[in-house]
This record gives structure tokens, sequence and C-alpha cells, in this order.
């Protein structure tokens, strides 16, 4: 068995509330930054979600700063959910997702997919959102690739704002996302000198990362650059804004398997790692993407800890 610089990813086991901040990583990926709040030290995964990344927000005159060329994905999904700007998404099951704000793209890997990222040719100049994974559970990481692409979020409306739930469900509100964990995602908008409620599941954990803007939750001032830990048994959240605010919400059931993260693989163990590089480089299992007109990326050395994508 190779060794493999494999990082393992256990739910912390939150019982109550609580309210812990971990400053995000910077993380340089081409010509952009993205700020990275999961994996941290300390918080691996909430509920499902394995992965976040913060990208933008960024304006440019020319060229496509996102473009993430074709790459190997197992055992997890991928949600893309933009603030501005467009993204072309394409993958070996020959998918295409054209994204643009308040639409969301999942893309379910099962046992293989590969797929491929760009800002299009024809753009508005502007870029922000973010990444983020799910663990998939497993009894369904080998089941087969499928790409769904949600063109009319729904929408959680109240005074005080309105809340895009583009995974899972808030009250009676749900996504029609397919997911296979309880899970919620939520781009919540608090308007200006408002504050914005909403129902949340008592035995999921949640987490918040400020997207824009000025907020509190329950008096307690949140910052930008910060990634926060609010652990179970919350039925409801408030948060407030002087100026307005965007605030990314996520949660689920805590995640009860141990996983393993190396690159763009969730796996258990590190001979299926093993294994995935060793047919991404072979050109075997996880297709081609034929729509992108470009080199498609190389598997990292198996013994170097290998940084995800931003947007893959």
């Amino acid at each position: 068995m190779s060794d493999v610089a494999a990082e393992s990813c256990t739910a912390a086991g939150a019982v109550g509330h609580e309210f812990q901040a971990y400053p995000v990583c910077e993380v340089s990926l081409g010509p952009i930054t993205v700020q990275r709040a999961l994996p941290l030290r300390g918080r691996r995964l909430v509920g499902p979600w394995c992965f976040l990344d913060r990208f933008g927000p960024l304006t440019f005159n020319e060229g496509t700063p996102m473009d993430v060329a074709p790459h190997p994905h197992m055992g997890l999904q991928t949600v893309t959910w933009l603030l501005d700007g467009e993204l072309v998404h394409h993958d070996s099951l020959l998918s295409e997702g054209n994204l643009r704000p308040g639409e969301v793209n999942v893309m379910t890997s099962g046992h293989a997919i590969a797929h491929a990222e760009r800002t299009p040719a024809r753009n508005t100049g502007r870029l922000s959102g973010v990444q983020l994974w799910t663990a998939l559970p497993d009894a369904d990481r080998h089941r087969a690739a499928s790409f769904q692409h949600v063109e009319d979020v729904p929408r959680f409306e109240s005074r005080g704002g309105v809340a895009h739930v583009f995974s899972g469900s808030m009250g009676s509100v749900a996504s029609p996302a397919e997911h296979f964990s309880s899970i919620l995602g939520a781009d919540l908008q608090v308007h200006e000198r408002q504050m914005l409620n909403v129902p949340i599941e008592r035995e999921h954990e949640h987490a918040l990362l400020v997207l824009s803007g000025d907020c509190a939750l329950e008096g307690q001032p949140l910052s930008g650059g910060t990634f926060y830990y609010l652990g179970t048994q919350r039925t409801e959240l408030t948060v407030a804004s002087s100026e307005g605010a965007r605030v990314l919400l996520i949660g689920g059931t805590p995640f009860p398997e141990t996983i393993l993260m190396w690159w763009n693989f969730v796996a258990r163990t590190p001979d299926e790692i093993t294994q995935a590089r060793d047919d991404w480089e072979a050109h075997r299992r996880f297709g081609e993407v034929p729509a992108y007109k470009g080199p498609r990326l190389s598997a990292p050395a198996l013994t170097r800890l290998a940084q995800p994508n931003p947007v893959s």
C-alpha cells in the first residue's frame, strides 16, 4: 500500500449550542485568491459539508480568471452557488451547465466523473461565489455520476430579508437539488436595518460565513474572513444588519462516517485513493471532457497533501 498524504475528517460530535470562530485560509490559485473555510485545523466537517471555498468578489476587464481544466472526482458532490458573474460547467457525461446568480450547479461524482469549469468568453467582468462539497455516504458513494442545474432556487422570505435555499430545506421551502444526507445550504440576504429570522433543524449542526456587508448573530457581531461554527440544538437563527448583508448558512446532521480527503477524492481507505489516482493518470474510469479545449490536470504525488481545486 502506498503512503497517501490524505486528511482524515471526522464529525466533532457537537451536542449543544456553540460559537466557535475560525480564521479562513487564503489560497492562491492561478490569478485569483480564494478564502478556504473548510476543511480547517480543528474543523473538518459540518454535517456532510467537507469543503468550502469563497471566491471573489473580483472584477476584470479581459480574460477568463476562473479556468479549472478537466480533473477527476469520486465520493462527493460539488455545489456551486454564484453571487455575481458567470461560470460554465462541462463534464465527462457531456453535460453543460451555464451558471448565473440565483442558480445552482450540483454534480454527484459517485464512483467517478471528470469535469471542468471556467469563466465563459462572454461575461460581465465580475465573479463572486462559493464552491462547496458534500461527502457522499458509503451507501451512495459508488453510484453512477450525475449533473443537475437548478435555474430557480426556492426562497424563504420575511420582512427582514430573504434566504435562497440552494441545498436541502428550510421550513417548508425545499431545494429540488438532489442530496443524499439531511442537509441545508442557504444564502441569507438581510435587508438594511432589519433582522432576518430563519427556522433550522435542531439535530443539525450549522455554520456561517459572511459574504458581504455587516451583520450580527443574536447580538454577536460577525466578521468577514471568519468561519463560525454554531453546534446543534437551535431551532432558529436571527441575523441582523445595519447596512445590509449576505451570509452563507450551511448545516446538516453530523456525518456518521470517517472520510479521507486527498486532492479531488473523498474515500475511506488509502488504497482507494491510490487506485483512483492511477486510473486518472492512465485515462481509465473517469472519462474525458471533450468540450474543454486544452490539457487536463495531472494528479499530484501521493506523498504530498494535495489541495483541492477552488471551483471543482
